[in-house]
């Protein structure tokens, strides 16, 4: 598994007691430490929540645990730059809790990707989302944005990997010029793949708004080509 997949959090197998949680549980930690790091900002709310963190990582495995520093072989120079901007302005208490809440925070969120099916986690969103349907909120059109999301980003990613490694592999390193172009290509071409493929399954298809001629039996509602 590419270091980009466990970045993200694409789940790594196991049987752990974190494995085997119910997902209602899974959401309830992750939104009373999301609360707690909200609510109370401090170094101390951040330390604990931080180790919390860890020990659960390590309760989910070997494997899982050995994922926890992924993010931040990609993420360290953005958190060097934060804390040290932190540090000028308000002192180091001020840097550790500011850096501290953020890594705290992606990495209780990566935990429920690591051990979560990704299948279960979005059916498990549309339920949450379903007292939300006389408000207008379309849970099943909720869970699959973010099962697109979940899906989109590791696979842009791994482009962006594999356009580097054939880039290297011509004496152009890692110049942005050489990866920018094929990039955004290689981008939008995967958009356009979803989009054709939701089409073709009828998801993108939502009947049209009725104006007031169409109130009224002036006109025909427009058809599709």
């Amino acid at each position: 598994m590419r270091g980009h997949a466990l970045v993200i959090g694409l789940r790594i197998a196991g049987h752990s007691p974190v494995h085997r949680a119910p997902l209602w549980l899974k959401y309830l930690v992750l939104v009373a430490c999301g609360t707690a790091l909200v609510l109370w900002r401090s170094p101390l709310v951040a330390a604990v929540l931080l180790a919390a963190g860890v020990a659960l990582f390590a309760l989910a495995g070997r494997r899982v645990l050995a994922a926890w520093a992924a993010p931040l072989r990609y993420l360290w120079w953005i958190l060097v730059i934060l804390g040290a901007y932190q540090w000028w302005m308000n002192g180091p208490w001020i840097a550790f809790m500011v850096v501290g809440t953020m890594v705290a925070a992606l990495q209780l969120a990566r935990l429920l990707l690591l051990t979560t099916d990704q299948s279960d986690l979005v059916d498990g969103l549309a339920r949450a989302c379903a007292p939300l349907r006389p408000l207008g909120v379309n849970p099943d059109v909720v869970s699959l944005a973010v099962g697109l999301m979940l899906r989109s980003i590791p696979a842009i990613l791994g482009c962006i990997a594999d356009i580097a490694d054939a880039a290297r592999a011509r004496g152009l390193g890692r110049h942005p010029l050489a990866l920018a172009a094929p990039v955004v290509v290689s981008a939008v071409a995967f958009a356009q793949q979803t989009g054709d493929a939701l089409a073709a399954r009828g998801i993108l298809d939502h009947p049209p708004a009725a104006g007031p001629a169409d109130r009224d039996g002036d006109n025909r509602p427009p058809t599709l080509g």
